[in-house]
């Protein structure tokens, strides 16, 4: 078994060594360049979420706004969040920390102004 320094933290990582699959980074230019860009999704994901809350809080409306679909948003992105946590997988934290704060304000929003 390969032994990495900052341990076996990612359910991926070790499915590659047990494996045998491509070392981590890759080799290949294109999946670098992704392993790259999923710190952009990290940032402008949650971020697309804001202009609705703004809509709900400026308008005082909620109309067409569920809060059953973003309450199950808000407990998807907490199991996403703890599998992040357990795996120490810090773009997987921050994206569904942010995404959680997002969603539990759509659904009270929802709720208040629905």
């Amino acid at each position: 078994m390969t032994s990495y320094s900052k341990g076996l933290h990612h359910y991926h990582i070790r499915k590659r060594i047990y494996q045998k699959h491509e070392p981590f980074p890759s080799k290949n230019k294109l999946k670098r360049n992704f392993d790259k860009l999923i710190y952009i999704a990290v940032i402008f994901g949650p971020i697309m979420t804001i202009p609705q809350l703004l809509k709900i809080w400026t308008s005082k409306n909620a109309a067409g706004v569920s809060f059953i679909a973003w309450a199950s948003f808000s407990v998807i992105s907490i199991l996403w969040l703890t599998y992040g946590i357990l795996h120490k997988e810090k773009p997987i934290i921050f994206m569904n920390l942010a995404l959680i704060i997002l969603q539990v304000l759509i659904a009270i929003s929802a709720l208040i102004y629905g």
